[in-house]
């Protein structure tokens, strides 16, 4: 028998044969390390409308008509009825400091029934069993009802209406808060938000709005939060740790348009839009407490990026000019973890939550070994940040946004920030990556994105996540599990994609307005996560075409371990067998196995919702002398987990309390 090896050609997988023969592994019952139980999670930014128009529930596209340094206020997403003539307007009474445009509708009195309709973010989904709720504010002195309603772009059917008594007066901007439910579900997500009014009730001829909102029931029924069947396809993958605000995000184009904390704190009328990095305006609705309470919710960790005073594109803050930058990293500090009578902490608590939420990691910048910007965040940007934050929290591990193999020297006792963007085959090869490093890491962005023997970095990405690049990913995260007592977590990136508008294909993730598809890396993460260790074990090394880690978990008293084949033979399983120290003959254990399809390059395309992934689930018990043996088969993944199936299941499900 015989295991094929991986040759690289392009665009294809190839075999080369070596001998075989089974893997035999002995696993210690001493000698490991404890892990620090974060393991899995994921970064977001506003990459691929993923926050705006994706996990940020907002239904309504451009609501504000928002102003940044990148983008002039427009009527995107806005379309008149019935004749009205809609323009944008800087009032001498705006509806706030940061909000100056708002939308003029004006219309004669005979012109009847008029208003506007926005189409959201390439279409609204639409349900009967959903109560959705609106707001919008209004300057001009009407007379009459304004009429909200839900409504076919094909058809013209109306879904749901709601009536909403005007309060408008000439002098001030009034706010109008309605409910509305369907009474039947869309056939499709080719629907518009629409509003009207009787232009008879209007004296002077037009309205001025501003600040136009609907929201569906969101995740956790958090008001302004998320997305729910998005917020449920990433809580359903257990992730431990949330790396925020996001990457490129964070840095901005400009050192005028980083992402600024402040910016998107308290009532929406008070948070200006942002220029995005990513080629549209955000509207930071999706803000710093968004994220904290989306974090609470599902039980992750933040790891928390602040900014450090170097932007994409080459802007460079002079070291004394930088103390504002630190200072405001400690002032974010203190609004999440700081007691209630604090300064910052008092604001939070202002903002409805008194208690401190955790933190525990600080990653300083983002990417700084880009733009120029290397030289002097290892000269004074990382050192001056490193000091000021230890002395302040010496609880909190602080990151270098650069990592060993950047080469860089991080001075103790920060940590580093290991991104991997690659071929499967390099992250194979980077199986043992960090087994002799003693700097603890974070893997901030990782990702199979091109097929083996592809044009490298600016080479066109899969349009998918494949199973040949998820088996890939399995690997390398495996062989971050045998190195916790020093890896903090893995955290896939980007996270999600919207399917209308994107600039980075692979994605764990893929959405439209009324469909969530979970990738084939979806389905291997949420396998690897479900598990957790809370010490690693020594074992046996005889690695590839096997790579694994063998630990347990003592809350659940479970022995555990994780494997991935990665090119054997072709058609040829690889045989294991199987021994825990301590484990007595006739264990128990679950067997999960995750297979693909023929072709290793298949994925999961959200255009035809089929699956490709097969899971197989069995109980196998330990033989006469304490063995578990089984057979893989090429490029699989697998979980074998001694945990009585009751503590299993709870361990999943409440892992995020404990």
């Amino acid at each position: 028998m015989v295991f094929p090896k991986l040759v690289i050609q392009t665009g294809i997988f190839a075999y080369a044969v070596s001998s075989v023969t089974a893997v035999d592994i002995s696993v210690s019952s001493t000698g490991g390390n404890a892990t620090n139980g974060h393991q899995y999670g994921f970064l977001h930014e506003d990459i691929n409308n993923s926050g705006d128009g994706g996990l940020y529930a907002e239904l309504i596209r451009n609501r504000a008509f928002q102003i940044s340094e990148g983008f002039p206020a427009t009527l995107d997403a806005w379309h008149p009825i019935n004749g009205v003539e809609l323009s944008l307007k800087n009032l001498s009474i705006p509806l706030s400091d940061v909000l100056v445009t708002s939308m003029n509708v004006a219309a004669s009195p005979e012109q009847g029934e008029v208003g506007f309709f926005n189409d959201g973010y390439w279409g609204m989904d639409v349900k009967a069993s959903r109560k959705y709720s609106g707001s919008f504010w209004v300057k001009g002195a009407y007379s009459g009802q304004f009429t909200a309603s839900l409504q076919s772009n094909v058809s013209g059917e109306t879904f749901g209406t709601a009536n909403i008594t005007s309060q408008s007066t000439a002098g001030e901007w009034t706010e109008h808060e309605f409910e509305l439910t369907p009474s039947k579900d869309a056939p499709n997500s080719n629907n518009s938000f629409v509003l009207t009014f009787d232009a008879s009730g209007v004296s002077g001829g037009s309205l001025d709005f501003n600040l136009i909102s609907l929201f569906p029931p969101t995740f956790r029924g958090r008001k302004n939060g998320m997305r729910t069947d998005i917020a449920e396809a990433l809580e359903q993958f257990h992730p431990t740790l949330f790396r925020i605000p996001g990457g490129n995000m964070l840095e901005g184009l400009t050192n005028r348009s980083w992402w600024d904390w402040k910016n998107t704190l308290g009532p929406l009328k008070n948070r200006p839009g942002f220029t995005g990095a990513w080629g549209y305006q955000q509207t930071n609705g999706l803000g710093l407490v968004e994220y904290l309470e989306f974090a609470e919710d599902i039980g992750m960790e933040i790891v928390l990026g602040v900014y450090d005073g170097l932007s994409l594109n080459g802007d460079i803050t002079p070291e004394s000019q930088l103390q504002y930058y630190i200072d405001d990293a400690l002032d974010e500090i203190e609004f999440i973890r700081g007691p209630a009578d604090s300064k910052w902490g008092s604001v939070r608590a202002e903002l409805g939550h008194p208690d401190p939420w955790k933190l525990q990691y600080v990653e300083v910048g983002n990417e700084d070994w880009l733009s120029g910007g290397w030289e002097t965040f290892k000269e004074y940007r990382f050192p001056n940040f490193l000091s000021a934050l230890n002395e302040a929290y010496p609880d909190i591990q602080v990151i270098s946004s650069g990592s060993y193999y950047d080469g860089y020297d991080i001075p103790q006792p920060a940590g580093g920030d290991y991104h991997v963007y690659a071929e499967p085959d390099t992250l194979v090869a980077e199986f043992n990556k960090f087994d002799n490093i003693t700097t603890p890491h974070i893997i901030g962005e990782m990702a199979a994105i091109h097929p083996n023997g592809g044009s490298g970095w600016d080479g066109p990405q899969q349009p998918f996540p494949w199973w040949g690049g998820t088996i890939g990913e399995a690997v390398s995260l495996i062989g971050y599990e045998r190195n916790q007592d020093r890896i903090i977590g893995a955290a896939y990136a980007p996270i999600i994609r919207n399917m209308n508008r994107w600039q980075w294909a692979i994605t764990m993730i893929q959405f439209t307005a009324d469909t969530v598809t979970r990738s084939t890396s979806w389905y291997m993460w949420e396998l690897m996560a479900a598990h957790t260790m809370t010490e690693t074990l020594p074992a046996t090394s005889q690695f590839d075409p096997l790579y694994y880690v063998a630990g347990r978990n003592n809350q659940t008293g479970g022995h555990i371990f994780k494997a991935a084949v990665y090119n054997s033979t072709d058609g040829v399983d690889v045989p294991v067998k199987l021994a825990f120290e301590g484990v007595a003959p006739g264990t128990s254990g679950e067997l999960t196995i995750l297979t693909g399809p023929e072709d290793p390059y298949g994925s999961n395309d959200p255009y035809t919702g089929v699956n490709v992934v097969k899971t197989s689930k069995t109980t196998i018990r330990s033989d006469k002398s304490g063995n578990f043996q089984f057979n893989l088969p090429d490029l699989s993944v697998a979980i074998l987990d001694t945990s009585p199936a009751t503590t299993r299941r709870w361990n999943r499900t409440t892992r995020r309390k404990t």
